[in-house]
């Protein structure tokens, strides 16, 4: 049975009600405790060492993921869950010799006789330092598996052609051929030329569905905030290789416009010689700080008008609230593909402008 749009967001909203209801009884059960929708949106947005599923009956049930630590004495592993779900520095977990404590999703470890953390007047740890932490966060886990599922998408898309004598694309080769020949036509060969777009499509068509699946992870609710594109890491990686591959590409037209901008007076060359290499490094951080931004926003919208509800606590904000943010979902669809083409028709441009040859 078809169920129309508008029916759905009724059904969504009919649903939301009772599950907003329980919510707020429970917050309000919490009379020592009032709620903070900025401590609440930092907690889903940040990255963190364990998947939380759900708080039910003053416990707390998440999946562990594994702690990874290189400290004075070596290797140091153990799983989340030893810390309880506490993200406060409350609980200590004893390994090998060592104590160590989480807050703020950061892994303390305890200075020698210290038996709980010790914080100044900014809050921050007096008698433990930081070691080096190599844990699989769930950014570090969804990562893993984006890359999964694109190389079983791909294996299978090429297990189609191999098959086809006819090289018809079918099944999953139906959906990965038109996005490919639309990075290849509508992305990389206006962009860099027809004569050199070549060499640059395995990186393009990397970069395209990598981002573009993990900003699909990033909205499914399961995951519980696993947005690696709303992590500044993970976008300033991305922009640091389309900053090197520019880079290395660039040939002596492209040095010259940058250093020794030709058909200008002298004065103005000196002029225009600081802000074209400044320019150099603007372009990867605005890839960066796009792709993060953007992501992020609209996670922190979203939570921000459900917080409204336990900000007012009543349920009958529950309707304008759902709407809404199912509202800023769909346009978060839209978004999720808008930004992985954004970054690589960017990234594109970058390489057309240092391969370009020079005009007669």
């Amino acid at each position: 049975m078809r169920i129309s749009t508008f029916k759905a967001v009724f059904l969504g909203l009919l649903l939301a009600l009772p599950i907003a209801g329980f919510a707020i009884d429970k917050e309000e059960a919490k009379s020592d405790k009032k709620f903070d929708p900025n401590e609440m949106i930092m907690h889903h947005v940040k990255d963190a060492h364990e998947f939380h599923i759900i708080d039910y009956k003053d416990k707390s049930y998440s999946i562990p993921l594994p702690i990874i630590l290189w400290t004075d004495n070596g290797l140091t592993t153990f799983m989340s869950s030893e810390f309880h779900h506490d993200d406060n520095g409350t609980v200590v977990v004893e390994k090998d010799g060592q104590k160590f404590v989480k807050y703020h999703e950061k892994i303390y470890q305890l200075n020698g006789g210290a038996s709980e953390v010790v914080f100044d007047a900014k809050h921050h740890p007096t008698n433990a330092v930081k070691p080096l932490d190599f844990s699989i966060t769930r950014n570090v886990f969804m990562m893993w598996v984006s890359v999964i599922v694109l190389i079983i998408i791909f294996t299978s898309a090429a297990r189609v052609y191999k098959k086809s004598e006819d090289n018809v694309p079918t099944g999953i080769a139906g959906f990965v051929e038109p996005l490919v020949v639309f990075v290849r036509d509508e992305i990389a060969r206006p962009m860099i030329g027809e004569h050199k777009y070549k060499r640059y499509m395995p990186y393009l068509l990397t970069i395209f569905f990598f981002i573009w699946i993990n900003n699909v992870f990033g909205l499914i609710p399961i995951i519980n905030g696993a947005n690696l594109s709303g992590n500044i890491a993970f976008t300033m990686t991305l922009a640091v290789f389309t900053f090197i591959i520019t880079t290395f590409s660039g040939n002596k037209n492209y040095w010259k416009h940058i250093f020794w901008m030709p058909g200008v007076p002298v004065p103005m060359k000196i002029f225009l010689m600081p802000i074209e290499l400044i320019g150099i490094f603007t372009k990867p951080i605005s890839l960066m700080i796009r792709l993060f931004a953007n992501i992020t926003a609209g996670h922190i919208i979203i939570l921000a008008l459900m917080s409204l509800i336990f900000i007012f606590k009543t349920v009958a904000v529950a309707p304008i609230s759902v709407a809404f943010s199912l509202f800023i979902t769909v346009i978060e669809i839209v978004v999720t593909a808008i930004q992985a083409y954004i970054f690589t028709i960017l990234s594109a441009l970058y390489f057309g402008m240092a391969t370009e040859e020079e005009h007669h």
